[in-house]
């Protein structure tokens, strides 16, 4: 009997569930709450081999050709001099590049837009979806990839509240054509970052807006983590133009003029002259709060909570689209193994999820507190090679 699968969330985790589920056999349908095929504008994303197993293992498009990549990682200081510079492969993208690609090669009769599902009523043997337009969806299996803000794991476990880590990313992308040519040629063939007191800045290329991987027509990519304290400050900063009060993020254009004048003027006086280059030339600088976020199970029923609908991590090992990808494909592994029995197959792939989560959790805690609190932050420390099970792992 074939398994019915319901993903509730379509973005790069849901759908890379949904392919490798229906991969292994499964019937799956993926409910997305907006109206419209998802853009993140300015996000731009380390890429580990596990964002892109899809496409390497079930297409013949060669992840490169989603990917801008760099040889070098070097620190600068603050007069732009290198620090340290190691040779060290990385490819980058830009969420809108990964999630085109697989939306592409998902049936869209299958991607339902406009599809918010707003209560979930477990049986014996299936799960009733009940949607915002009140009619019903029924699955044998649920997995929940609906974000950071996910009201499916609200409902499931409503004990779990997402934890403020003390400091917000600012980013932004440029176009490279508009560098500087001896800026161009600081940044573009690598991961450059500055550590300041409490802070730190990276930059990197992504593909351009129309996937384009030359050098030149890519976008530059920055992100800038700076603390801000809990309460009345981190308020203040996430009031947007139109004075509403944000909760997550300030998207691009939604921040008020005074606060971004302020990060120009603080990236002028304070980063290496190419970094305040890149910042300062961004036109809609926008910000996203750090939070950590970490479940007890994963498991409730037949419902499975991937992603950053489990555990939302810190950005600093460039893991989270890596680590929502694996939810996916070892759901998948277990699946097969157990031949499908549910009840054999989720308390197996649980207990592998929750530790993988919660050493990439503590990973990440480690290296922000490093940067952000303690000023342990070290250039050239290995513990700061991206990877999901593992500094270049």
């Amino acid at each position: 009997m074939t398994l019915r699968v319901a993903v509730v969330g379509g973005s790069l985790g849901g759908l890379t569930a949904a392919l490798v589920l229906a991969d292994a056999g499964c019937d799956v349908v993926v409910h997305e709450r907006s109206p419209t095929t998802l853009e993140a504008r300015g996000a731009g994303i380390a890429v580990l081999d596990e964002t892109v197993r899809w496409f390497a293992e079930k297409t013949v498009l060669p992840p490169d050709e989603l990917c801008s990549s760099t040889e070098h990682i070097r620190f600068l200081d603050p007069a732009g001099d290198v620090l340290h510079d190691r040779r060290h492969r990385y490819r980058f993208s830009s969420w809108n590049t990964i999630y085109r690609a697989l939306l592409a090669r998902f049936p869209a009769e299958r991607y339902r837009l406009d599809h918010e599902v707003t209560g979930l009523r477990p049986g014996t043997d299936t799960v009733e979806l009940v949607l915002r337009d009140a009619t019903t969806a029924t699955a044998d299996l649920v997995v929940a990839a609906d974000g950071i803000s996910s009201t499916t794991r609200a409902a499931l476990l409503p004990e779990v509240a997402p934890c403020y880590s003390g400091y917000v990313a600012w980013r932004g992308t440029m176009p490279e054509s508009e560098l500087a040519p001896s800026t161009f040629a600081a940044l573009a063939d690598a991961l450059t970052y500055q550590v300041l007191p409490d802070s730190h800045v990276l930059a990197y290329p992504i593909p351009g807006p129309d996937g384009a991987l030359e050098p030149g027509r890519r976008l530059m990519n920055f992100v800038w983590y700076r603390n801000v304290a809990a309460g009345e400050s981190l308020q203040r900063l996430l009031t947007d133009r139109d004075g509403r009060a944000r909760s997550v993020s300030l998207p691009p254009g939604a921040a008020r003029a005074e606060v971004v004048d302020r990060l120009r003027a603080d990236a002028r006086a304070r980063l290496a002259p190419v970094l305040a280059q890149v910042v300062t030339a961004v036109e809609e600088p926008f910000v996203q709060v750090v939070f950590d976020i970490e479940v007890p199970r994963m498991v409730c029923g037949r419902v499975c909570l991937i992603g950053d609908a489990a555990f939302a991590v810190r950005p600093h090992a460039a893991a989270g689209t890596a680590k929502a990808a694996a939810d996916g494909w070892e759901l998948a592994a277990q699946l097969r193994a157990a031949d499908f029995d549910l009840a054999r197959a989720l308390p197996a792939w649980e207990r592998s999820q929750l530790a993988l989560g919660r050493d990439l959790l503590q990973r990440n805690r480690d290296i922000g507190r490093a940067s952000q609190e303690l000023g342990t932050f070290i250039p050239g420390d290995p513990a700061l090679i991206f990877g999901l099970r593992g500094p270049g792992r």
